[in-house]
């Protein structure tokens, strides 16, 4: 089987990465061709060369000054990645050996164009709807196209314009190895204000514990005026740090704090986080319930830092090996390559390729 896979462009898939979309993506692609399936893979400039990906990019981007004269002309980045889809689309248009076009992107134009190609599409729903997508999934021919969400509740969320299959998303569990635990707890993700490691601070200054958080700085304004402020004795940032260090920081804590101010789609944080053993406390948001088990953790109302401080002991002490099982059977790259295959071959043997 071919497969190309659509990545997101705005940022390489590479380490460390830039959130979870793109660690996502990057798993998928090596677990798809360890089972000898045939991946093309294009993605933003910079991707792991390991990868092979194809760039999605276009340089240069050869407009007249009579183009670039026009009042109404777009951020040039905005152009950029709209035409890097477009040159693929056209591009995969015109293949006959492709058998699935797996589509990762957020972006709007590989399903505005997907009837054009000879494969069927297969589109991840990563995100609530956007005011890019939702229209156009609402006005396309979905003859050649199916859907998966990454969790129920994000399918839910794309019900008023297609129906979606659910594939939780799953990581590398020989990555992400058991680790002996510590006292202190963890908060990882970007440093932006939905993220809210903010509320994972106070959570942790209640509780008494130690904090220590990691990510990349997304909102730099957010951090000095939120973050920084509360860094101190008990408090401290580490960056933004690889997988393998990610890893030893998460295997070596008490547990991890997941503080959303929106409904994640689904929380690949707390994903690792159980491959590691280590137990999760936080907020009863998004996709986080479906697979956060009672035996894995402890999900409070949103906000509720009071509640989730006075859980954070018994979270802690929760047997970790049951973590790690529960991530092996239910959040592993294994569990979700075998079901996005059974897509494929669906989609091959119920759609095939157009004539």
């Amino acid at each position: 089987m071919h497969v190309v896979i659509l990545a997101a462009a705005r940022h390489p898939l590479r380490q460390p990465f830039a959130g979870g979309l793109e660690s996502l993506t990057w798993a998928l692609v090596r677990g798809l061709r360890e089972r000898g399936v045939d991946v093309t893979l294009f993605a933003g400039p910079g991707s792991d060369p390991a990868l092979g990906a194809r760039e999605l990019t276009v340089r240069p981007l050869e407009l007249s000054e009579l183009a670039r004269s026009d009042v109404s002309m777009p951020p040039e980045a905005w152009l950029r990645e709209h035409h890097a889809y477009l040159q693929v689309m056209l591009e995969l248009r015109d293949r006959s050996d492709v058998d699935v076009i797996h589509n990762n992107s957020l972006h709007f134009l590989p399903l505005a164009l997907a009837q054009s190609c000879a494969a069927p599409m297969l589109t991840t729903l990563h995100t609530p709807p956007t005011p890019w997508l939702e229209p156009t999934i609402g006005l396309m021919d979905q003859g050649r196209s199916r859907f998966v969400a990454v969790s129920h509740h994000t399918a839910r969320q794309w019900a008023h314009v297609t129906s979606a299959a659910v594939v939780h998303n799953g990581v590398d569990t020989s990555v992400w190895a058991p680790g002996p635990g510590g006292d202190a707890l963890v908060w990882v993700g970007r440093i932006v204000p939905e993220k809210a490691p903010h509320e994972a601070i106070r959570i942790a200054l209640a509780s008494g514990r130690h904090l220590r958080l990691a990510g990349p700085v997304g909102d730099a304004d957010y951090f000095r005026s939120k973050v920084e402020p509360l860094l101190g004795p008990t408090v401290d940032y580490l960056g933004h740090l690889d997988v393998l260090a990610l890893r030893d920081l998460v295997g070596s804590s008490a547990a991890l704090v997941v503080t959303p101010e929106w409904d994640e789609p689904y929380g690949l944080v707390a994903a690792e986080s159980l491959a590691c053993g280590t137990p999760v406390v936080g907020y009863r948001r998004g996709g986080l319930p479906e697979f956060v088990a009672p035996h894995c953790g402890v999900l409070v109302e949103p906000g509720d830092v009071d509640a989730a401080a006075a859980a954070v002991d018994g979270v802690c002490s929760l047997d970790r090996s049951r973590c790690r099982e529960h991530a092996e059977s239910d959040c592993s790259l294994d569990a979700m390559v075998d079901a996005y295959l059974a897509h494929y071959v669906r989609l091959t043997s119920t759609i095939g390729r157009a004539a």
